[in-house]
């Protein structure tokens, strides 16, 4: 059934992107294909979200090892609450592909209405105290790329969880914000009237739910990295090595991929990140874009506002962004480096104002402890 499964996701995982072209299996060497192997492997299929990066090999390991090392591999944190905090975080983003996805398995791992409440952003209907106060604790970081929940609030659980909890909220700042720009809306086919896809998903939970029973263990990514010092804002994965060694190594990957792009532009988009104050305002992202970007001379205004626009509200990301962008950058690898750069500079904003930048993450609220 697994190699069914596997072969079966092959062709989705890569004809669903858009913008680049993705790596067919098939055609997979080196890094690509040692990703793509472990992918299968360890999440039962060769994942969308994950093979989009291919075009630019160190972001795709990148990505595999936040998502493995703080979803997927077993660790103090339940998988309940792992995928409880990837839907919520997932809503918070407006990211529907992966509401669908993460909802789905939460609904094939609880089997109640506590997962549909989740991913429907009704926290005060989800039965399990924990539970609950967990998705409203990632459920509180976003919209925008500085969360809402504040740096001194307690979390919702233990020391021990920590790393893995907040691993998986930063892991989906980021990847919400690149299936916005390089997936659809959702990955159930198109056209399916509404009583069979009512079908459709009961099946995807059940079969998510599944895959997510399994054991996996910690660790086994890391090779596909070189070894990188751990950054100052990664102190809250210090209680757990394999994650902090896990995100050490993908962060370095990911900052290795952006000098691509003028340290300007890199530097207005961080400014605007550690800036409270810099939300865009209304509807639309893009005039506030186009004012940021305005002092910056006419050849890197592009660049600018397709990072501001990821990091602030990558629903918004269109083609016309990208191909104002490839008119200097045409290479897939470099979007996908940039894009991704971009990611994650606003989900390591975020990872800062949930735990206080520089200092340990708050203790756990006592009647929530595991």
């Amino acid at each position: 059934m697994s190699g069914l499964l596997e072969r079966a996701t092959r062709r989705p995982a890569t004809a669903h992107v858009r913008h680049v072209q993705a790596v067919p299996p098939p055609a997979a060497t080196g890094l690509v294909a040692q990703v793509y192997q472990q992918v299968e492997r360890d999440f039962g299929m060769l994942a969308p979200p994950v093979s989009l990066h291919s075009p630019a090999p160190a972001a795709l390991a990148a990505s595999w090892l936040m998502l493995r090392e703080a979803l997927v591999a077993k660790g103090a944190a339940t998988r309940e609450a792992k995928e409880a905090v990837a839907a919520a975080v997932s809503v918070a983003n407006r990211c529907p592909y992966c509401v669908e996805v993460h909802g789905a398995t939460l609904r094939g791992l609880l089997r109640g209405e506590s997962a549909l409440a989740v991913a429907e952003q009704r926290w005060d209907e989800v039965t399990d105290p924990k539970l609950r106060a967990i998705a409203q604790w990632a459920g509180g970081s976003g919209p925008g790329a500085a969360g809402s929940a504040p740096a001194s609030a307690p979390v919702p659980f233990s020391a021990a969880e920590a790393p893995e909890l907040i691993g998986v909220a930063v892991t989906f700042h980021y990847v919400n914000r690149m299936v916005n720009i390089f997936l659809a809306d959702s990955p159930l086919p198109a056209g399916i009237p509404g009583p069979a896809r009512s079908g459709v998903r009961r099946m995807a939970a059940w079969l998510m739910g599944s895959l997510a029973r399994r054991t996996v263990e910690p660790g086994d990514s890391l090779p596909l990295l070189p070894a990188a010092p751990p950054p100052a804002d990664l102190h809250w994965a210090a209680g757990n090595p394999v994650v902090a060694d896990a995100f050490a190594r993908a962060y370095a990957a990911i900052d290795a991929g952006a000098p691509t792009v003028p340290a300007a532009v890199r530097t207005l988009i961080r400014e605007r990140l550690a800036d409270p104050t810099a939300q865009p305002p209304g509807l639309s992202a893009r005039a506030w874009a186009d004012a940021a970007v305005a002092d910056l001379p006419a050849e890197q205004r592009p660049a600018a506002r397709l990072g501001l626009v990821t990091a602030f509200a990558s629903a918004q990301v269109g083609t016309d962004l990208v191909d104002d962008f490839r008119r200097a950058h045409p290479g897939d690898d470099t979007l996908i480096a940039f894009t991704a750069w971009a990611s994650l500079a606003a989900a390591r904003q975020i990872a800062a104002t949930l735990t206080g930048a520089g200092t340990p993450v708050p203790p756990a609220l006592p009647h929530l402890e595991a």
